[in-house]
């Protein structure tokens, strides 16, 4: 006959690991808000969400771990009961051995944000509309120059006639994404915008003319552009682009993305 000993004992971990995988979310949560990471995962209007969900879970847990220590020998016979009514999808302790699995690996990778090849795949959905025909009076309210990367493409979203800005003045940050179908000297300056987190996000970009003698400037490269704007015949469509008059590159921004 089995001796039921050795299985009581087994389970009798299951509590601790149930603690301290709820622990181990809980300080994941804080140390991304805490290193700033959680703004490529999480539009900032919901960070106290996070903020408030990882105190939260670091506080169950710690007080779960606490009275475990406090109280080991009611957990065993807990455990004893629980182990003869209480039924699971995962075999005892896997749900939970699965899920401190990944905090740990969230507290030793460092989150990337997306970059060039994500958006080549994805498609920089909001590069420019279509021409109209017949356009129609638009102001913006912000000067040209002080417009940011968003701004242009929400400007174009409501008046995409690309005449109607040729000549302004503009200055853009970004990343290098090189579009298999443009010609040489030419690139797109681009930025994911997220709504809500970042499995939402999708890339927003314009292109730019490259100074005639520019150098190649790799993928992902992130950039500040300043020229003026004209209208060029791109991929057999008239667009708006940047003839760029002066490239910096810059270091990546701490929240990359825009919204």
């Amino acid at each position: 006959m089995t001796n039921p000993k050795p299985q009581m004992t087994n389970r009798l971990w299951i509590p601790w690991l149930d603690a301290l995988a709820l622990a181990v979310w809980g300080l994941l949560m804080l140390k991304y808000w805490l290193t700033g990471k959680l703004n490529i995962l999480i539009h900032p209007a919901y960070h106290w969400l996070c903020v408030a969900g990882g105190l939260g879970l670091l506080a169950v847990g710690g007080y779960k771990i606490w009275q475990l220590w406090k109280q080991h020998r009611r957990v065993r016979r807990e455990v004893e009961a629980l182990s003869e009514s209480h039924l699971t999808l995962f075999p005892p302790g896997w749900g939970s051995m699965l899920l401190l699995v990944a905090a740990i690996a969230g507290l030793s990778i460092t989150p990337r944000p997306f970059a060039s090849q994500t958006a080549l795949e994805v498609g920089v959905t909001d590069l420019l509309s279509a021409t109209r025909s017949q356009p129609q009076s638009f102001r913006s309210l912000k000067k040209p120059e002080e417009r940011t990367l968003i701004d242009w493409i929400r400007t174009l979203n409501v008046y995409p006639e690309p005449d109607e800005y040729t000549g302004d003045r503009v200055s853009v940050e970004g990343f290098v994404i090189h579009p298999p179908e443009f010609p040489k000297g030419y690139m797109v300056i681009s930025r994911f915008v997220i709504t809500c987190c970042a499995a939402d996000a999708y890339p927003i970009g314009l292109p730019v003319k490259l100074p005639p003698n520019s150098p190649k400037y790799p993928a992902d490269t992130w950039l500040l552009v300043q020229g003026e704007m004209i209208t060029e015949t791109l991929v057999d469509v008239r667009k708006l682009v940047i003839q760029a008059t002066q490239i910096e590159t810059i270091p990546e921004p701490k929240n990359p993305y825009d919204y």
